[in-house]
């Protein structure tokens, strides 16, 4: 079924006719985006393309151009761009199809396609600073992030008021968590590597998206985010028994140098980027709720908090901030 067209979507149709010569396209919906950008197939025959919509007052379309030709670069399977207009915002893709990971995931796939994704990621993580001018996941961005857990979660969307003391142990563990992370060996991160962004495709699994906001960053970032997945979760014997796996790989592929780190510091960075990033991620859940109208992911908030909390437990450095997420996901559950 088309959209009805705005006069954004007008300009979007008429530029798509003439980068395809095509007489007439239609906009169809690809996906849902937490973003402001959004995605459009059209359709000729057997022939597909997907059209990116960014706004460019809002979404800057240039970096994932950018990130584009590195990834093909590498031989990553992400769309090809086939037209492009930065100043509107748009551009003509190669169609990926619409098989996200998250729908072909299951007991029996799951091996299998985290496979796949686990060999891209360690290709996508030798892209390094010497390889790509990217921003850095400095301590300013990890500490913003995760301080959109206490502005959204907390105080916009809970009214949870926490007191000078509570608020001391909440920065405490921001602080920690954001040591931890630069720690780690520097990569290329994508920063939304899971279920969502990866497309099962028959040749080259997976496909790969939404990587325009890509920096240098910490080394178990992107494997957090596929392994505890905000959308899906996968008993923690398994989860242990990939991220092992994982370390060798990236031993292996010359990801990152053994004298870097020993499986228990992998393994302890691994849980507590996996805190960042869910702090990180629940408050971004309700921003978009209370900020951007759209509250379909306020369901993956409790799921999100639930691998903090599993964390928290393990770690004593961690109990105070444990106390402070726990009273959100009571809150939340009442």
């Amino acid at each position: 079924m088309a959209t009805p067209l705005n006069g954004r979507s007008e300009q979007l149709q008429q530029w798509a006719q003439q980068q395809l010569g095509w007489s007439d396209v239609e906009l169809v919906p690809a996906s849902v985006d937490a973003s402001f950008r959004r995605y459009f197939r059209v359709r000729k025959g057997a022939t597909s393309y997907v059209l990116m919509d960014a706004p460019p007052e809002q979404e800057d379309c240039r970096p994932f151009v950018q990130m584009t030709g590195l990834f093909l670069d590498i031989g990553l399977h992400v769309p090809e761009i086939h037209a492009q207009d930065p100043e509107r915002g748009f551009l003509l893709l190669s169609d990926l199809g619409s098989r996200l990971y998250l729908d072909e995931l299951n007991d029996d796939s799951v091996d299998r396609l985290y496979g796949d994704a686990l060999g891209a990621l360690a290709t996508l993580q030798s892209l390094g600073p010497r390889d790509a001018v990217l921003p850095p996941y400095d301590r300013a961005l990890l500490l913003a992030e995760m301080g959109l857990f206490r502005d959204w979660l907390l105080d916009t969307h809970l009214k949870i008021g926490l007191d000078e003391s509570e608020q001391k142990l909440l920065q405490q563990g921001f602080e920690q968590l954001a040591d931890s992370a630069l720690q780690q060996p520097r990569v290329c991160v994508h920063r939304d590597y899971h279920s969502r962004n990866l497309m099962y495709v028959e040749r080259h699994n997976p496909g790969i998206l939404d990587y325009q906001d890509a920096v240098i960053g910490p080394l178990t970032y992107d494997l957090v985010s596929l392994l505890r997945d905000c959308y899906i979760v996968w008993p923690k014997q398994r989860v242990l028994d990939w991220v092992r796996g994982y370390y060798e790989l990236a031993l292996q592929s010359g990801v990152f140098h053994p004298d870097e780190a020993n499986e228990e510091t992998f393994l302890r960075w691994f849980d507590w980027m996996g805190v960042q990033r869910h702090l990180k991620a629940a408050g971004i859940f309700a921003r978009l709720n209370h900020r951007d109208g759209k509250p379909g992911y306020l369901a993956d908030i409790p799921r999100t908090l639930a691998y903090v909390g599993d964390v928290c437990v393990c770690y004593p450095e961690l109990a105070g901030l444990g106390g402070i997420v726990q009273r959100a996901a009571d809150e939340l559950g009442g």
